[in-house]
């Protein structure tokens, strides 16, 4: 198993990616937090999870609370002994342009995407710093590496956001053993995108854009922030993994 004796705490584990990955975690061996606002969601993980022979609990987590990020990873650890894991998967989508965005919609976005990134981030660093070492994978965007005319412009500036501090703190806790890293998933099959495709038009758009002429699936990026989680990525810190269906190399 690939995540033998590893404990995971996996923001926006409710739904989409973050359930995906919390799955795939416990399947390779991962004592598994999923934390999320929605409860009932979460919680229906967690037990499908135990249900095929895993371990997991459900926490309440609002990443743009350092309250909550605190009271997360305590019971992280107070569960499960340490935290060797943390996916800062939890996100949020919005539409328009620039003339379109509200300073409300901006920092609505910002404060999940972004400053949600940077607080759990920050409250997971001390437990990793004790246990010798970690892993940590922020879910950025394709959005957040190139400029588009179909995004919204504060879903892409939050996004290169977690790109750009990803690789400071990569550099800042290199020597601590820990590894910081970055996925930047294309158009995935996910109830978010769902709701940011209620435009056709936009969808159509973005696939042909997507030279493989699809979306991606949850298990797709799952797989390679299992990558990231696990010890075969020993020497990878301050990357930033691309699984978009070609997207970006156009």
């Amino acid at each position: 198993m690939r995540l033998k004796d590893k404990v995971a705490l996996i923001s926006g584990g409710a739904r989409g990616m973050g359930a995906e990955e919390g799955r795939l975690f416990a399947k390779e061996g991962a004592k598994v937090v999923l934390g999320d606002l929605r409860e009932e969601l979460g919680r229906a993980v967690a037990e499908e999870i135990a249900a095929n022979g895993g371990e997991a609990l459900f926490v309440t987590l609002d990443v743009a609370s350092e309250e909550s990020w605190r009271q997360a990873v305590a019971a992280t650890v107070g569960r499960f002994g340490k935290l060797d894991i943390l996916v800062n998967n939890a996100g949020v989508s919005a539409s328009g342009g620039v003339l379109d965005t509200t300073a409300a919609e901006w920092d609505r976005v910002m404060a999940v995407n972004a400053k949600g990134v940077f607080l759990g981030t920050k409250a997971a660093i001390p437990e990793m710093q004790r246990n010798g070492g970690g892993s940590i994978i922020n879910i950025s965007s394709q959005m957040g590496l190139v400029g588009s005319d179909t995004g919204n412009p504060a879903y892409n500036a939050s996004k290169g956001a977690v790109h750009i501090f990803t690789m400071s703190a990569a550099l800042r806790h290199a020597k601590d053993g820990i590894r910081v890293n970055s996925v930047h998933p294309g158009p995935i099959n996910t109830p978010m995108l769902s709701d940011g495709f209620a435009d056709p038009e936009r969808g159509r758009r973005v696939l042909a854009l997507t030279p493989m002429g699809r979306l991606g699936e949850p298990a797709e990026v799952a797989y390679g922030v299992l990558y990231l989680a696990s010890d075969e990525s020993s020497y990878v810190t301050g990357s930033a993994l691309v699984i978009d269906g070609g997207y970006i190399a156009q």
